[in-house]
């Protein structure tokens, strides 16, 4: 292997290992945390560099690699003026968590630029994708295994367990986010090995179409399904199931009527994780529960809407450019009437909280991209001839819309592992539009 060659390799790898890496460390959701995920993307990016300094890589790959750092550098810009604005009017009111969101936002950029160039082809994006699977079921493993023996609190890093499935994170509704995103991505690796080609249905046909799959990769895939959605199911959060579920459920109507040369057993998988997975297996890993939960839930004991109804007067007071990004927890409390069960520090929606810290324009713009995205992705389902790039664009659009539901309670996105893992997602959803649908060996980005 020449040295170029090499380079980009190890660029490849150590972006996998960031995915591997970032919810191990409570999510990478403490400074010392995030410091070293920080650490990471930078030697990756310098790597980058070193490759464009000797002419074996271009500084962008195409149009798509522009489009998909405008977000990024809109954020950065927008923070970047609350931090030196001369202005009261566009000033930050808390310059250290601005600060820190400017950081985080800026490494963020780096990992979206790194993904975008160097996976392309169809074993690159494979492997990617192959990778979140694999960290999803290492999550729910070890949730589940943690939750199943009644272990109180986490051997690793000493944090209080209960009742609930959470992996190596700190809150289990960003643990059934992660695992949410990566069920996804492993639903359209698993679209992408189904045969397309029409099938009598006999008991023939049948078996053979059974004994073929467990002799493959699909059997593995559908096995890693299983294994999160029974961490999701043991995480017990209502919305992170929910979402999950009507996500896969809206996306999988229009795969029916819309997909190009949809797999003949894209029926049967759907309904299969609807019955056998969410029913079958959640009825032995106590579905009951998480249905006990959504019964006793009311507006009486749920303090969530209220946190919401308050944080609306401080949206009103900056609507335009925001009070600050990262400032809803130095804010909030001068606007909290009285004191809730439990502790706020987001807004637990997480369209609100953009609003609040970064302005009403800004949230609708990126609310606008992500939106788009969801469109490239379902355009892509319809109309592209790549098995793998059709199968991805699934994974995206049940991801995207999962993200769009769970987040109207929840702030996934300030844990960096689920950020990073959704950044990868959105990368995604633009990579598999823009490539060109003949399939290509591993080759060093333009």
């Amino acid at each position: 292997m020449s040295s170029p060659q090499l380079l980009f390799t190890m660029i490849r790898v150590l972006c996998c290992f960031t995915l591997l890496w970032s919810p191990i460390p409570l999510a990478s959701n403490r400074p010392w945390a995030w410091t070293i995920l920080e650490l990471l993307i930078a030697l990756i990016f310098s790597l980058h560099l070193l490759c464009v300094y000797l002419g074996r890589s271009a500084w962008f790959t195409g149009r798509w690699h522009y489009w998909s750092l405008l977000p990024f550098v809109l954020m950065l810009l927008v923070l970047g003026a609350q931090l030196w604005s001369p202005f009261t009017w566009l000033s930050t009111v808390d310059p250290n968590q601005t600060e820190i969101l400017w950081f985080k936002t800026l490494f963020y950029a780096l990992f979206a630029w790194l993904i975008t160039g160097y996976f392309r082809t169809d074993r690159e994006l494979k492997l990617l994708c192959y990778v979140v699977v694999a960290s999803g079921v290492f999550q729910a493993t070890y949730g589940s295994i943690l939750n199943l023996q009644g272990i109180e609190i986490s051997p690793v890093f000493g944090i209080v367990e209960g009742n609930r499935a959470r992996g190596s994170f700190v809150y289990q509704n960003h643990f059934a986010n992660y695992l949410a995103l990566a069920l996804s991505l492993g639903l359209g690796l698993l679209m992408a090995e189904l045969s397309s080609r029409a099938m009598q249905w006999n008991w023939r046909t049948l078996s053979r179409t059974l004994l073929e799959s467990l002799l493959s990769t699909k059997i593995l895939l559908r096995l890693a399904l299983i294994i999160m959605v029974v961490g999701l199911v043991l995480s017990r959060s209502r919305m992170g199931n929910a979402a999950f579920f009507t996500a896969l459920l809206v996306i999988s109507l229009y795969a029916i009527w819309f997909y190009k040369n949809k797999p003949a057993l894209l029926k049967p998988l759907v309904i299969s994780i609807f019955v056998f997975d969410m029913i079958a297996i959640g009825s032995i890993f106590g579905i009951e529960k998480l249905q006990q939960r959504y019964e006793d839930t009311s507006f009486a004991s749920e303090t969530r809407d209220e946190v919401v109804r308050d944080s609306l007067p401080i949206l009103h007071d900056a609507p335009w450019f925001g009070h600050g990004g990262g400032s809803f927890y130095t804010v909030f409390p001068a606007y909290q009437p009285g004191h809730y069960h439990g502790f706020y520090d987001h807004a637990h929606n997480e369209y609100l909280q953009f609003a609040i810290e970064l302005g009403v324009p800004v949230t609708l713009m990126l609310g606008a991209w992500l939106l788009w995205l969801l469109w490239l992705n379902m355009k892509t389902m319809r109309v592209k001839q790549n098995k793998l790039s059709r199968g991805i664009a699934f994974g995206c659009s049940v991801a995207i819309v999962h993200m769009l539901i769970h987040n109207l309670v929840d702030f996934n996105l300030q844990a960096p592992a689920n950020a990073v893992l959704f950044i990868t997602v959105l990368c995604l959803s633009g990579i598999v539009f823009t490539r060109q649908d003949v399939k290509v060996s591993g080759s060093a980005p333009a």
